[in-house]
């Protein structure tokens, strides 16, 4: 259910999501400027309204850092639009798996752009590398690193010591590119 709340003298709209299953209240910012809170069904609105009071400037500052990248490269349009994007999107993704690849030389099966809401990228058992189209709108800093933490699961398929340490192969700096992908508010896989 949407609802609005003014943030620093600032309305902001959000989705309200109330769920028989949350324990807690979940705040989330996705790239596409959506803002969503998750809460237990027994919470009142007024616990609600002070808890996303409380946490104003982080919710500003994600709606304004997506609000920002955005703007860059995608822009709500139409279908041919969307395709436009994703064809960067998978151009840049091609291309980058490739470049680290001539490094690791891990076999994959596909590539693939997706509409995904909370991922960056994520890799499945099958060998399939799958990318958010969004990851145009990344730096190349940060779509380099989004692009070899996905390529390091074709060997191990879990966040160990050996997982990071395949990162850290070509991305020394990744503990400070992870962060600031964590700091955009999307999570990743």
């Amino acid at each position: 259910m949407k609802q609005r709340i003014a943030l620093n003298k600032k309305e902001v709209e959000y989705t309200l999501r109330v769920s028989r299953r949350a324990r807690r209240m979940r705040l989330a910012v996705y790239c596409d400027g959506n803002f969503v809170v998750t809460a237990p069904r027994y919470m009142s609105m007024g616990i609600i309204e002070r808890f996303i009071m409380s946490k104003a400037e982080w919710v500003l500052g994600k709606l304004e850092y997506f609000k920002s990248v955005s703007g860059q490269v995608f822009v709500r349009g139409t279908k041919k639009e969307y395709g436009e994007h994703k064809a960067r999107a998978l151009n840049l993704a091609q291309e980058r798996v490739e470049y680290f690849n001539q490094f690791y030389g891990f076999t994959y099966n596909r590539i693939s752009i997706k509409n995904q809401k909370t991922r960056w990228g994520s890799c499945s058992r099958k060998g399939n590398l799958n990318f958010n189209y969004k990851i145009a709108t990344l730096t190349p800093l940060l779509a380099d690193y989004l692009i070899v933490h996905e390529l390091c699961h074709l060997k191990e398929f879990n966040h160990s010591k050996r997982f990071w340490s395949l990162v850290a192969e070509q991305i020394i700096d990744y503990k400070l590119r992870r962060n600031e992908l964590k700091r955009s508010g999307v999570r990743f896989g």
